[in-house]
């Protein structure tokens, strides 16, 4: 870069700007066009006598207008630059642009292409063709020479891959293209690590045909990643790695995912002062620890700092072996009860499918577990024991049971933690002396160390372990006399431990006490899952198909084209292109391949030593700006302000302009309507059937009835809800909908806060699911009005019933009734709007039935001190819709029985009330109890 803040691509047209004085001595010089008026006699006669004056040259203003115009139109012809790059050296036969496109690599590959874009522009400019290639791709992918154009064309199609880059291979192939083009410049645009190979590939490189070598590198090698994630005892133990020499401490925090890419855990790692490893744990329940799928690290945008997890890091499985026969008939003294009910909650159990220890150990080692538990398991058959014992040394977890079997088989030191005693050891027999001991404290060097003695576990019977120097280190639990009832030890990578009892509670009560749980718990967070819990199919063939695959920016992604079955082996697995990192098998288990391993560092890139001119370059955005077309374009601007002057100064914007025609006006009023209605049709009608109705229906407040198919019946529910509703608009300030009719086995019930239902014993009984929907109806805050309408043949309660009643009962024989009373005296329903003693409709004499309160036959708690809800079902014999029916003129269609005007009044005002009652609950109610409320609150 220039140290200059601004350049020019053309100094020499500067001197264009020495033609400035000539220009303003010609607009100087130059008088503007004479201004032309209309002829105002007035004005002409004021002017008579002044003098008259003949402009002779441009204004001031106008001059400096036109020279700035000309100098900006000098300036821009000379390519002005702000923030001007340096040239970079890309001379030479060809210039070979060798770039690192590896997982360290994702984190700035925009500035990395940028940087190289510059490379190539230069060599474009230079006329030299380009050698490009990338050291993360395939072993034959293209190098060039290309032109100028083509490499760019290959630089931005490159992308980085989540593998290690290959140095060695992609060298030797730029070296032997650069033989036949000798004296070129070689660009190496480096990730800055460090990988095996390193110097013999820049030998190759660079000691033969480079003529100039472009070194670009980070300054200080910034990445961050994970090297390790192991599901211990308390938690998830994190292993994270920098560049070492790093003088400043950092702090990175670690967040747990589940499958779906949920956070659900944190861990904060931090590094010290020129420390290149942190370490932490993830303190969470175990339970969710087995939901993690995957760890990264926060802002490290790039695949090492980011884990996948298969089953050797969650859930354990554990193999079940006994060779006692299951009692069908008593399970409790099954050797594995106990045993089964304390691990199947954080543990997968597995069991072989034979009794014979010869068939069953093989099938469980098969099954690959982190853990095998042996009740009472004495002599194991040699042609398996070598077996049992390589699965141990490779970091198997063996739990053994005592038992008489095991107290009579002796000694085993390649199974057993400690050495035994022969024969069995009893507490509290006719023959013994000592008596039933208790748990003691739990020694500090084992897993147990933080848990509390069981006070109520006592044992009676155990195997004795011979007393070695180093008994005590491998005690876990003692007993209160100090002979020990749980041992344990590490042998190479795996783990025995031994419980000096049996696993029922025959000799010790302790697998029916809660800290058996706890302790097999403990033992199971020791294991580790021996491989991960691939399908059966994939486990036995010979490769693992790729399943999500860890992008170079950290994101899990389906696998590439590139991607391919994975052959699980012994030791880390190298990450490749065709084996990139990420989750291999299938949705019923998969197998991790992670990037990084325990043994992996961060070794920065040292520039190589040679002889060669060096040019060292850093990763940078192009931040210069050609100012050409600014300039030209405030040019542009001033030449428009030019021409505004030029006609203003002539009279031609002082003329009253046209007023535009009233008619094109609405043209285009017209065409842009047109334009937007088209736009509304074209996404106007996505509405579904039915929405046309259901919008009307919740528009405003309706009473529904129920269409009982008898057109007698419905034609007088409609024209009784018809009158109602014009009482309610006459006498309150409710205003409602027409009625509406509903067929309750289609019609949406919702919209309806209350449904009349005319009873008829002729009209077809309901079926069972439109039953159920006005049950679900009633359910959800709805109200049925049922009227029998039978008031004068038989009323509800009477020993003989009417056909309409008996009807009414079948309905009600299939909903879900609340206990029911007839309306008392001082409920809400008598004083939500009119004062009323009775309910009469057409017919006078039947009550009406509501829900009855929660204490009916305490008259101190009647239903309007007893909640806020409505009852969802009224039952009357009166007749409603008779009385409240009118016909088109508004008159009565049907005689009240008796005879009385008044009682199609009181008819009418029990509907408002009902209708109140249904829209406003019990607040009426309540307004008896403010005085008491206001005295409470010392109002």
């Amino acid at each position: 870069m220039s140290w200059l803040p601004l350049s020019f691509g053309a100094p020499m047209v500067l001197w264009g700007l020495l033609a400035l004085p000539v220009i303003w001595w010609l607009l100087r010089f130059t008088p503007p066009k004479p201004q032309m008026e209309v002829f105002p006699p007035l004005k002409i006669l004021a002017r008579v006598l002044r003098r008259e004056e003949t402009p002779q040259q441009s204004p001031w203003w106008l001059t400096l207008l036109r020279l700035l115009m000309a100098a900006l139109v000098v300036m821009a012809l000379a390519e002005p630059v702000v923030n001007p790059r340096e040239k970079l050296p890309a001379q030479g036969a060809a210039l070979a642009l060798v770039i690192d496109n590896g997982w360290a690599s994702a984190a700035d590959w925009r500035k990395r292409v940028a940087t190289a874009e510059r490379l190539v522009a230069d060599a474009g400019s230079n006329g030299v063709p380009v050698v490009i290639a990338f050291t993360a791709e395939k072993p034959n992918a293209e190098i060039g020479p290309f032109d100028a154009s083509a490499a760019l064309d290959h630089l931005r199609a490159a992308k980085p891959r989540p593998i290690p880059p290959d140095r060695p291979a992609v060298y030797a192939r730029v070296a032997a293209a650069l033989e036949r083009l000798p004296g070129a410049s070689v660009a190496v645009l480096a990730d800055g690590l460090a990988a095996k190979g390193d110097e013999a590939a820049f030998k190759t490189l660079l000691e033969k045909n480079a003529a100039r070598l472009v070194w670009a590198a980070s300054g200080r090698t910034s990445l961050t990643g994970l090297t390790g994630a192991d599901n211990q005892v308390d938690g998830f133990a994190l292993t994270a790695i920098r560049a070492p020499g790093d003088p400043a401490p950092a702090q990175v925090t670690a967040g747990a995912f589940d499958d779906k890419g949920r956070r659900i855990a944190d861990a904060t790692l931090t590094f010290a002062p020129g420390e290149a490893t942190a370490t932490a744990t993830m303190a969470v329940p175990f339970e969710l620890r087995n939901d993690f799928a995957s760890i990264a690290l926060d802002g490290e945008h790039q695949a090492g700092a980011v884990r996948v997890l298969d089953e050797s890091s969650k859930r354990r499985r554990v193999g079940l072996l006994s060779q006692s026969e299951a009692d069908q008939a008593q399970p409790l003294l099954s050797p594995l009860y106990y045993i089964r009910r304390a691990l199947q909650p954080f543990a997968d159990l597995v069991e072989p499918s034979s009794a014979d220890l010869a068939d069953a150990i093989p099938q469980l080692l098969d099954q690959k577990p982190a853990m095998i538990i042996m009740a009472d398991v004495g002599t194991i058959p040699e042609q398996v024991k070598q077996r049992l014992v390589d699965w141990v040394d490779k970091g198997g977890t063996l739990v053994r049971f005592a038992g008489p079997r095991l107290a009579a088989a002796g000694n085993d030191d390649d199974l057993l933690p400690v050495r035994l005693r022969s024969g069995e050891r009893a507490l509290g027999g006719a023959l013994s002396w000592t008596t039933p001991q208790a748990v003691t404290e739990f020694p500090k060097n084992g897993p147990f160390a933080d848990l509390s003695p069981p006070s109520e576990v006592t044992v009676s019977r155990q195997v004795l372990a011979e007393p070695t120097p180093d008994i005590v280190e491998r005690t876990w639990a003692t007993l209160a006399d100090g002979t020990p009832l749980v041992t344990g030890m590490k042998k190479d990578k795996g783990t025995l431990v031994l419980f000096h009892v049996t696993p029922e509670a025959t000799w010790s009560n302790l697998p029916i006490s809660g800290s058996f749980v706890e302790m097999l718990r403990r033992v199971v967070q020791l294991s580790r899952n021996q491989g991960a819990a691939v399908a059966n199919a994939e486990a036995k063939a010979a490769s693992i198909p790729p399943y999500r695959m860890i992008a170079a920016d950290g994101m899990l992604t389906p696998p590439s084209p590139d991607a391919r079955p994975l052959v699980p082996g012994a030791g880390p697995l190298p990450v490749t292109l065709e084996n990139p990192p990420g989750l291999y098998g299938s949705e019923t288990g998969v197998f991790a391949h992670n990037l990084l391993n325990a043994s992996s560092t961060f070794t920065p890139l040292a520039r190589p030593q040679v002889s060669l001119p060096v040019t060292n370059i850093a990763y940078a955005f192009d931040e210069s700006e050609n100012l050409k077309g600014p300039l030209v374009a405030v040019a542009l601007l001033l030449m428009v302000l030019d021409t505004v002057a030029v006609f203003w100064m002539g009279g031609l914007l002082t003329r009253r302009p046209r007023r535009v025609p009233v008619a094109t006006a609405a043209a285009v009023l017209v065409v842009l309507g047109g334009l937007f209605g088209h736009a509304d049709l074209a996404r106007a009608d996505d509405s579904k059937p039915g929405d046309a109705q259901a919008i009307e229906d919740i528009t405003k407040t309706r009473i529904a009835y129920v269409i009982t198919g008898e057109p007698g019946v419905d034609s007088i529910s409609r024209a009784g809800l018809e009158g109602l509703t014009r009482f309610l608009i006459e006498k309150t300030a409710l205003e409602p909908g027409p009625p509406a009719g509903v067929d309750i086995a289609k019609d949406e019930l919702s919209f309806f806060p209350l449904i009349y239902w005319p009873v008829d014993a002729t009209a077809p009984m309901p079926s069972q699911a439109a039953i159920a929907r006005i049950d679900a109806y009633m359910q959800q805050g709805g109200t049925v009005l049922f009227d029998t309408r039978d008031q004068f043949s038989n009323g509800i309660g009477a020993g003989s019933a009417s056909p309409a009643t008996e009807r009414l009962r079948d309905i009600l024989a299939n909903l879900n009734v609340p206990p029911l009373e007839p309306v008392p005296s001082d409920h809400v329903l008598t004083k939500s709007f009119f004062i009323l003693p009775e309910f009469p409709g057409r017919f006078n004499g039947s009550p009406l039935w509501v829900e009855a309160s929660l204490d009916a036959s305490n008259t101190e708690n009647r239903p309007v001190r007893t909640g806020d809800g409505v009852s969802p079902i009224m039952i009357t014999a009166n007749d409603f819709a008779g009385a409240w029916a009118i016909d088109e003129n508004g008159d009565p269609m049907l005689p009240t029985v008796p005879p009385d005007p008044m009682q199609r009044v009181y008819a009418l005002r029990a509907g408002v009330n009902i209708m109140m009652y249904m829209l406003t609950g019990n607040y009426k109610s309540d307004q008896v109890h403010v005085p008491v409320l206001l005295e409470r609150l010392g109002q």
